[in-house]
């Protein structure tokens, strides 16, 4: 099968081109060409912006993929420009998606209050206000003023080709951007005695995903011609709870110390988490693996192990910009900590 990634040079994109490869399918890339990334010798590699996509439609027609897998459209126009292009060309187009598409999502961040139940499945509410980080203070790297995964699932699902959508997770391992395990492992490597977690931050459970599996389930949809005009979820299996979660991290590296789980009244009258902590965040996972046969193909433990390998030679610049919400900084913490002695 001849399939066309739009974007892949970054996390994500460069495992799904090997799963790809490793399946036996064509691949070829469509990119900037502004990030270095080894592809195998014989992937196809086409140089070009998105937003001149529309334009490149006739070398695009030569190359005739029968799937276009979409890393990069983050809102309406990116989807425009893509079913445009592509119609009359491919057969279908994957497009990537996220859990932020959810109403629960709005909750999390505190713009509603009625708490959705979980885990979410593919049909569960989405959010009813567009465009999540406008209002926020600051954005996730790379994500226009304009992103909104909502938008660009409407316009792939009612074009004239046929579609398919992933929603991700929070996904980690080797070169995320995000860092995610970058603040546990900041503490571990400094050797604090505890880590100290309010009662319901602790309790709170979020999906996330390794991206060697990610890469396998996007592969997977891709090439079956079962996810057509299907919407799937990709996550690890275990919804761990953050305290569950960092105490996996910590027994991994060897660390020491452990997690102190306190009531919110011990903490500063000032304190105040930006989340809403009773709003879980993981996702039901039947669909992919009962259509796809989708599963894991790195373990838990695995995974967890390669990122922080990764993680530990692959420092943040700017280490400030990856601090999570829920932790604390050292002098609370200590103050905290020293009612428990």
């Amino acid at each position: 099968m001849k399939i066309l990634i739009i974007g892949g040079t970054n996390f994500i994109g460069p495992p799904v081109v090997r799963q790809l490869i490793a399946m036996g399918h064509e691949v070829s890339v469509f990119h900037r060409g502004k990030t270095t990334t080894n592809f195998p010798s014989d992937v196809h590699e086409i140089l070009g912006e998105r937003s001149h996509l529309l334009e490149m439609k006739s070398k695009f027609k030569q190359l005739s993929p029968q799937v276009v897998v979409n890393m990069i459209a983050y809102n309406e126009q990116d989807a425009l420009t893509l079913t445009k292009t592509f119609e009359g060309i491919a057969q279908r187009v994957v497009a990537i998606s996220s859990m932020d598409v959810y109403r629960a999502y709005d909750v999390l961040w505190g713009k509603e209050s009625d708490v959705v139940p979980v885990p979410l499945t593919e049909d569960s509410p989405l959010r009813q206000q567009l465009y999540p980080y406008r209002e926020m203070p600051s954005r996730p790297i790379a994500v226009p003023i304009d992103y909104e995964k909502i938008l660009v699932e409407r316009v792939v699902m009612s074009s004239n080709l046929r579609g398919t959508i992933i929603r991700l997770p929070m996904v980690y391992g080797s070169r995320d951007v995000l860092y995610r395990l970058y603040s546990y492992l900041q503490r571990m490597d400094d050797n604090r005695p505890a880590i100290v977690l309010e009662d319901s931050t602790a309790r709170w459970r979020g999906s996330y995903g390794y991206v060697e599996n990610v890469a396998y389930a996007i592969a997977l949809a891709a090439t079956n011609e079962r996810a057509t005009n299907r919407i799937y979820h990709v996550a690890d299996v275990e919804a761990l709870t953050e305290a569950q979660r960092i105490t996996k991290i910590g027994k991994i590296v060897g660390w020491q110390g452990k997690v102190i789980i306190v009531p919110k009244s011990e903490f500063p009258s000032e304190w105040k988490l930006p989340v809403n902590t009773e709003q879980n965040w993981f996702v039901d996972l039947t669909r992919i693996r009962q259509e796809l046969g989708y599963k894991e193909i790195v373990p838990l433990d695995e995974a967890l192990q390669r990122t922080i390998d990764w993680q530990r030679t692959h420092s943040p610049q700017e280490p400030q910009q990856f601090a999570v919400p829920w932790l604390l900084d050292y002098a609370i913490e200590d103050a905290i900590l020293s009612k428990f002695r």
